[in-house]
């Protein structure tokens, strides 16, 4: 039980008079007054009244003489004649504009057994009168009452009427028609009903009904209406009403004591408000009591309420979420309160209206924190649903007040209120400024939890663990369960522990956040646990194994070359992270690029040596530079080896490992790698891979090794024929007795007509030991072997000469003598010729049909065609070939003997300008006689008929 009198109260309600209105010009109740001559008197309603009620935008009222008055918004007063006597309770719905009401209606009849039930509907009319849409009698009986009470359910389907018997009726139905409408008693009882409601939870109706003496409620939805006894104690009439949805719908009883709330099956809280009450009614969350000091027996409100209409009574507005008087005044002879258009009315026995207009939340807020009643702004802005940023702002002012006052704990709880709403920097520098660290990091641990810490809101909390040596907090904070329960930035927080000296808490946030390359920094560069970083990087997955290992591989080779060399030869074939015992150990491995690795060898060639030899034994298709690389290895200690035996063992490996193949496409590199380290037998054997047949000879050449450089030339000198002619060069200027070398090479070059013999005296006319016999034999044999030549020659022209003679007599013959064709036979068939025949110049005769079966062409020979195809094809080429001056040229330059080219293209023709049958006419005119000539020798077995 909450009793008022702890309650604050406030004015937070403003009150007037409410005015006439100048005119039509639609100004709402309670608005100010005009200034000057031109303001309003104070309104003024009819004498009489009665009962009041109001809703769908109109205050209504029933008076003495049976007429219903309506006041809207215009406070343009209106009316009709409802009954002929009085009108006794009105109810106007709030859903829908309808309007019920019960009066008195007969003259000259006892009234107590007359009153009479009308429905109204105010949006039709009759005769400019609102359409009563039924009438019956409020008395389902004979036996004489009064209505008390009147209550009609917002769907229209219920309406309960309660006298002072004792009795409540029931309308079922379709309260606007009375076919649809059934009507029953639904409660007897002792004692006058003094107030109903209905209430809708769901698809369950409830009607509360309260006596004088006694509390119920019944479910009126179903068929057998249940009753529950809900208290003993009742109150007078108007002293009930229903609540809204913030309270849950409670129905609420005002007795003299207390004010007790309800629920269909209980009785919830009671409030001690004292004095005896008058008026109840619920306003936007407010309760709403009027009531007066001196006590009054309840009953009394039926038969002496004319002889209290005196006395001074007091409205009381009633906060009951926050426990505050709203508002509180003292008013004469009050007739009612009514709650539209946002505002409480007053009607007072004089006809004079008071309006109590509702402050604005911020205004009500502004009045609180001038009395620094920050808790109760803060539960009203909760309850007037004021939004998170106007709540935030409460929360700051109640923060600094709290801080001004020295508060720091309960400011900083405050704050925290704040959080997402208020910039974290402000609270930040205050507690900073106060040097308040618990409360700093109480604030901090809060922004964390909410994920609204960036990375300065990180640091700055783990500094303050730090200087509080406060481990355990430090634990909670970063030991969380899961990845989604992390709410600060992991690697600032790493950052920060390793700066304060954590690492084992810097560890542990690095290795379960996977944050590898902090971990791996703090293990080498801070602890220097190098066995426990390569272990480490061992469990990581490929990707980033590879990449720390190149970033780090160095400083582990420098201290744990053994362990990191197995390492690396895991990464680089088959690679699977050791997940002690765990995981797919038969899924495929990965592996790196070895090459990538070399660097990291630099200071450690024993390692290197055997991670190259590994790779190169386990992976043969390893990277070229893992093969360039061992060879230089294997050179390097080669050279500096001074054990023979040790030394032959390397000579040995360096060329099997030159023989491997490896070095096809970096010969270069090869090449250039033993030379700098002066392995003459790798040298050789990679010039005679490349072919290279001039170095190799230069090479002996330079030490002199003369027998080896005949056998060079002997050996490639077929492939490269100039290998003679320089070993000739060579010996040529040598002044030692080479007589021997130089003669086994002129024998060389006479038996491949390698050097015309002028160039080989002059050759060695430059040394002085070489003496005419040394050459006399090859001067004797080639002389020789000319002589046959041009003897040869001769005879060959002289040949050539006679067969061009006969052939020309032939062709005159045939240009000026007739050709008798004396053959017999056919020489496709052998037949005997018959009449019609074919016959050529050439002399071959044909049957026509014989002819026209094999000839390709009407003018060429069948037998002649293939030979004389192969002449025109021979001189098409020669004549495709006399313009390849790039071809003649490099012919002439490379070749032995010039003379030979020169001659050879001379007899195809190539510097003669061919002219045949196909040309244009006027090539032919102008054509030469010796082109003429050679025309005529080519195509003499034209066809002639």
């Amino acid at each position: 039980m909450a009793t008022y009198l702890q309650w604050r109260r406030f004015v937070f309600f403003d009150k007037e008079l409410v005015k006439e209105p100048q005119g039509n010009d639609g100004a709402a109740p309670g608005a100010a007054p005009a200034s000057g001559p031109a303001a309003s008197k104070f309104l003024c309603l009819p004498p009489g009244i009665t009962v009041c009620d109001s809703g769908r935008g109109s205050l209504v009222f029933g008076d003495m003489e049976g007429q219903i008055w309506f006041l809207p918004r215009s406070l343009q007063l209106t009316g009709f004649q409802a009954y002929k006597l009085r009108v006794t309770h009105l109810y106007q719905l709030k859903q829908h504009n309808i309007l019920a009401s019960v009066g008195e209606d007969e003259e000259g009849i006892n009234p107590l057994i007359c009153p009479q039930v009308k429905i109204w509907n105010l949006e039709k009319r009759d005769g400019g009168n609102p359409l009563c849409t039924r009438i019956f009698p409020a008395i389902p009986g004979t036996e004489p009452t009064v209505v008390s009470c009147l209550t009609v359910h917002e769907n229209l389907n219920f309406m309960a009427i309660g006298f002072t018997d004792g009795s409540v009726t029931l309308n079922k139905g379709d309260i606007t028609r009375d076919r649809h409408s059934k009507t029953q008693i639904l409660h007897k009882g002792n004692y006058p009903v003094t107030g109903l409601a209905f209430r809708q939870a769901g698809k369950t109706t409830h009607l509360f009904v309260v006596t004088t003496e006694n509390v119920q409620s019944y479910i009126v939805s179903g068929k057998d209406y249940p009753r529950v006894e809900l208290d003993t104690h009742g109150c007078g009439l108007r002293c009930s009403a229903l609540s809204d949805p913030s309270q849950d719908l409670q129905f609420i009883v005002a007795g003299d004591e207390c004010v007790y709330l309800y629920q269909p099956d209980e009785r919830g809280p009671c409030f001690a408000f004292e004095g005896h009450k008058l008026i109840t009614h619920w306003f936007r969350g407010y309760l709403v009591i009027v009531s007066r000091d001196r006590k009054v027996s309840p009953k009394s409100e039926f038969t002496s309420r004319d002889s209290q209409s005196s006395d001074k009574q007091i409205l009381n507005i009633y906060d009951l979420c926050n426990k505050f008087i709203a508002y509180s005044a003292v008013f004469e002879d009050v007739v009612d309160v009514l709650a539209e258009w946002g505002s409480l009315y007053v009607l007072t026995r004089d006809g004079r209206v008071h309006a109590l207009q509702e402050k604005d939340t911020q205004t009500k807020l502004e009045m609180l924190f001038k009395k620094n009643l920050f808790e109760m702004a803060i539960n009203l802005a909760k309850s007037q649903h004021l939004d998170s940023d106007g709540l935030a702002q409460i929360f700051m002012q109640y923060g600094d007040h709290l801080y001004s006052k020295g508060n720091h704990d309960g400011a900083v709880q405050q704050y925290i209120r704040t959080i997402g709403k208020l910039e974290p920097s402000y609270v930040i520098r205050k507690f900073l400024d106060a040097q308040r660290i618990h409360n700093l990091t109480a604030y901090l641990q809060t922004l964390h939890r909410q994920s609204l810490a960036n990375a300065d809101h990180t640091t700055l909390l783990l500094n303050c663990y730090t200087k509080l040596k406060d481990s355990s907090k430090l634990e909670e904070f970063i030991k969380t369960k899961s990845e989604s329960e992390v709410h600060f930035d992991v690697e600032t927080a790493i950052k920060v522990l390793r700066q304060a000296g954590y690492y084992s808490h810097a560890l542990y946030l690095a290795e379960n956040h996977a944050h590898h390359e902090w971990y791996l920094k703090i293990q080498l560069e801070d602890i220097k646990n190098y066995q426990e970083a390569l272990r480490y990087i061992g469990k990581l997955p490929f990707e980033q194994a590879e990449s720390n290992m190149k970033r780090y591989g160095k400083i582990l080779m420098h201290h744990i070359p053994e362990q990191t060399t197995q390492l690396l030869k895991g990464l680089c074939t088959d690679y699977r992270p050791s997940l002690e015992g765990r995981g797919d150990r038969e899924a495929p491995g990965c592996r790196a690029n070895s090459e990538e690795f070399i660097p990291i060898f630099a200071n450690n060639p024993r390692e290197l040596k055997a991670f190259l030899e590994h790779m190169s034994e386990v992976q043969p298709d390893s990277p070229q530079g893992i093969y360039d690389t061992l060879l230089e290895l294997r050179l390097q200690n080669w050279a500096h080896e001074e054990d023979p035996q040790v030394k032959e063992k390397l000579h040995a490996e360096a060329i099997s490992l030159l023989k491997s193949g490896r070095f096809c496409d970096v010969f270069d590199k090869a090449l250039v790698l033993c030379q700098m380290h002066d392995f003459q037998d790798g040298v050789l054997y990679l010039y005679e891979q490349g072919k290279l047949f001039q170095q190799i000879m230069h090479y002996h050449m330079q030490h002199e090794q003369y027998r080896q450089v005949v056998a060079v030339c002997e050996r490639h000198g077929e492939q490269e024929p100039s290998l003679w002619e320089q070993a000739l060069s060579y010996f040529a200027r040598k002044e030692e007795d080479c007589k021997e070398y130089v003669a086994a090479v002129l024998k060389h070059i006479e038996s491949k007509n390698l050097m015309p013999p002028l160039l080989v005296v002059q050759t060695l006319a430059h040394n002085s030991t070489a003496t005419l016999s040394v050459i006399r034999d090859y001067l004797v044999q080639k002389l020789q072997k000319q002589s046959q030549q041009i003897a040869q020659d001769e005879l060959r022209v002289r040949r050539y000469r006679e067969e061009t003679t006969r052939i020309r007599q032939e062709i005159q013959e045939l240009k000026a003598s007739p050709k008798i064709f004396q053959k017999t036979k056919c020489s496709i068939c052998n037949s005997a010729l018959e009449l019609p025949s074919v016959h050529f110049l050439c002399g071959h005769s044909f049957h026509q049909h014989c002819f026209e079966s094999y000839s390709e062409s009407d003018a060429d020979c069948p037998t002649c065609l293939p030979e004389n195809r192969k002449v025109m094809d021979m001189i098409r080429a020669q004549e495709q070939k006399r313009d390849l001056h790039d071809q003649f040229q490099h012919q002439l330059k490379c070749s032995n003997d010039s003379f030979s080219v020169i001659a050879d293209y001379f007899g195809r023709g190539v510097f003669n300008k061919l002219t045949l049958l196909t040309d244009p006419p006027t090539a032919r005119l102008t054509a030469s006689p010796e082109a003429g000539l050679q025309r005529d020798l080519l195509m003499h077995a034209r066809r002639g008929t």
